[in-house]
């Protein structure tokens, strides 16, 4: 797919996970008819089934490196949010994506830590152990802006996916951090509740009227979140890293961001997908040596020891653009 067609095509990008379900074609044929005979009562559904994330159960592989964390509990208005924080020295955040948990960005955890900094993450509201119900991406700002705030100034912060445009909002709205690596980022929110409603059955009317009264809800057009529109307004120095195969999120989402964003550097993948990539060496590796050559100043401040750095920290990942 050309970036022109991608561009002709935004409205059917899939952000969110949609695994085939054995009920998917009774639940679509049952939309269908509730949008026929009663829109209103479609987009009511809609809109909860859009704002309710999935929850799957943590792995044991995440619940071993939570074993090793120290827990901080927060309080975001009404909303409990469970973080934990490895590692002492400059932070690094690690933000997840729509229905996933702080703990899927854990293998880069470790590699952080060797490095001399301190790793925090959260489970946003509504996500994993997080308290459940309905969440939106202004409340999952303000989570990672509150789990960001315990922390002082972050060296650097990595975001996966949504988390993407969760981060992107929360540093246009003032988050503090010296470099930022978005793996597999979602430029934007309307491509996800067109397709969500989509394959869901609901009709092209539902889903617009879903949209308007999640937009309500917000007090702001989803266009407030267009990572895009955003980029011009950020600074920060930002890495982002997409796999050529990724079929939640195109990598035509990573291109756009980084054509936005001044300065940004786009490395490719390939054969990672949307998930595995978060767990690759490589990847992890270029993540960890890009934010801290480009944090080295903040950094240190608060260290009486130095660390050396590499000639080239994103090695063998670089894309030439």
């Amino acid at each position: 797919m050309t970036d022109a067609e991608f561009l002709a095509l935004q409205n059917s990008t899939i952000v969110r996970s949609s695994s085939p379900s054995l009920m998917l074609p009774v639940a679509r044929a049952g939309n269908r008819m509730l949008s026929a005979l009663a829109p209103a009562a479609a987009a009511r559904l809609a809109e909860r089934l859009f704002l309710t994330p999935p929850r799957p159960r943590r792995p044991d592989t995440e619940l071993g490196l939570l074993a090793g964390a120290r827990a901080r509990p927060l309080f975001v208005g009404t909303r409990h949010i469970e973080l934990w924080l490895w590692g002492t020295g400059p932070s690094v955040l690690l933000v997840h994506g729509w229905g996933g948990r702080g703990t899927q960005l854990g293998a880069f955890v470790e590699p952080l830590v060797a490095r001399g900094f301190s790793v925090v993450t959260f489970d946003a509201p509504g996500h994993g152990a997080s308290g459940a119900g309905q969440v939106t991406i202004p409340q999952m700002v303000a989570a990672t802006r509150a789990a960001a705030a315990t922390r002082g100034p972050l060296a650097g912060l990595v975001a996966h996916s949504v988390g993407a445009t969760v981060a992107a909002r929360a540093l246009y709205e003032g988050l503090d951090a010296a470099a930022a690596v978005f793996v597999a980022p979602a430029a934007d929110l309307v491509g996800p509740a067109t397709q969500f409603t989509a394959t869901r059955g609901f009709s092209r009317e539902v889903g617009e009227a879903m949209q308007r009264r999640i937009e309500a809800r917000l007090g702001s057009p989803f266009s407030a979140f267009d990572v895009t529109a955003l980029a011009p307004a950020l600074g920060q120095p930002l890495l982002i890293v997409h796999d050529r195969g990724d079929a939640e999120v195109p990598w035509q989402h990573g291109r756009l961001i980084a054509h936005a964003w001044r300065g940004a550097a786009l490395l490719m993948t390939d054969g990672l997908g949307h998930r595995r990539i978060l767990r690759d060496p490589d990847v992890i590796a270029a993540t960890v040596g890009f934010l801290a050559a480009r944090t080295e100043k903040r950094r240190l401040a608060p260290l009486t020891r130095t660390t050396p750095e590499t000639a080239d920290p994103l090695g063998a990942l670089r894309e030439v653009m």
